[in-house]
């Protein structure tokens, strides 16, 4: 694996935890910035980082950074993202990616034409455990999924200035935790709903405090998600198919699954990874992203399937729902990696343009 610097953008919690799995996978950091220089200074002292920068478009522009990761308000990702991608730097970013998907098209575009990795800093898109599971439905350990139900609830103190409620920051449920919820349901639908139904509790501020949506597509997948800022309920997913269910909690970080078999009351539990490790997970696959990103072809999930001598493909999670799939041509021991999906990297950013449209028609039907 080819050795890349890292340059943090971000002095916040995130930012800090972020520091400590790079220095358990990497033993080093980069470079940081940070809202002023002291910010950069005291971080790169604390989580023992090579260069402080004053700011962000110092470190953006510092040749020997190779990725960079974004840790700062949702409202600002986008224009730091557009500016590393425009310096040749592969992005990191915390979620959620960008506030529509506009924005998120246009930096994809850049991206692409630069041989650039962007990826999404969603946890469980990263962690071993979903791929395990990915694979076993795929598989049809549960049979055909029919029904997915995911709630997250946070309970917040309510602050007007606090991001999560700050509608100049990109605040509300659904940019927060909602990213976690409707990863978990998109990543276990079989395509794309078209059907998006949605009611809110908007906070004073115009963001929304309380959500409840619902999803379906055209195979008759549906998919309900609770949000909530404003009172704590279970991290909890549950996938339904017609054979059985699987159930995770605490599911941004999970390391573990029960299956339960209808027919037989059976149940099974599945381990993999470690919760702890959540955001070494993140750094060691956007590192592997960024080694294969010259040498990479472009598929759609239907040209895959046609790939009659691939036998072997490993899984992981590239971008909002983006596959990228490493697959061994047994006829030659030869590994290619390809990125697969392009449409789904940007499908669950549309969905959510759609929920929040959705909700702001129907508190201005209220009014």
């Amino acid at each position: 694996m080819e050795k890349r610097n890292w340059g943090v953008i971000g002095t916040g919690a995130i930012a800090h935890e972020m520091a400590a799995a790079l220095r358990r996978v990497n033993g080093e950091i980069y470079a940081v910035c940070g809202t002023s220089p002291e910010k950069a200074r005291r971080f790169a002292e604390e989580c023992g980082v090579k260069k402080a920068h004053g700011s962000a478009e110092e470190l953006i522009a510092d040749p020997e950074v190779g990725i960079v990761y974004i840790a700062v308000p949702h409202s600002c990702h986008y224009e730091y993202l557009l500016k590393a991608l425009q310096a040749g730097k592969h992005v990191l970013c915390e979620k959620a990616v960008t506030v529509n998907s506009r924005q998120l098209e246009e930096c994809v575009a850049v991206a692409e034409k630069s041989g650039l990795v962007i990826c999404d800093g969603t946890t469980l898109l990263h962690m071993p455990l979903y791929k395990k599971l990915r694979r076993l439905v795929d598989d049809g350990a549960i049979g055909a999924v029919r029904m997915i139900q995911v709630n997250f609830g946070s309970c917040k103190e309510y602050d007007e200035t606090n991001r999560f409620f700050a509608k100049d920051l990109a605040g509300g449920a659904l940019l927060d935790i909602g990213v976690y919820a409707a990863s978990f349901a998109r990543f276990f639908m079989e395509s794309s709903p078209d059907l998006v139904l949605t009611t809110a509790e908007f906070a004073a501020t115009g963001v929304d405090e309380t959500s409840g949506i619902l999803l379906k597509n055209s195979a008759g997948q549906m998919a309900v998600i609770a949000l909530t800022l404003r009172a704590k309920q279970p991290k909890r997913g549950v996938i339904a198919g017609e054979k059985g269910f699987i159930e995770i909690c605490e599911y941004p970080r999970a390391q573990r699954a029960t299956i339960t078999y209808t027919e037989s009351g059976r149940t099974e539990v599945i381990e993999e990874g470690e919760s702890s490790r959540a955001l070494d997970y993140e750094v060691l696959d956007m590192q592997e992203y960024g080694d294969v990103s010259k040498t990479s072809n472009y598929y759609t999930m239907e040209q895959l399937k046609k790939l009659k001598k691939r036998r072997e493909f490993k899984l992981s999670l590239h971008g909002w729902m983006e596959f990228r799939i490493a697959a061994v041509d047994l006829s030659n021991g030869e590994i290619t990696v390809n990125r697969a999906g392009k449409a789904l990297a940007k499908d669950l950013r549309r969905l959510t343009d759609r929920i929040i449209s959705a909700n702001q028609k129907g508190e201005e039907k209220t009014q």
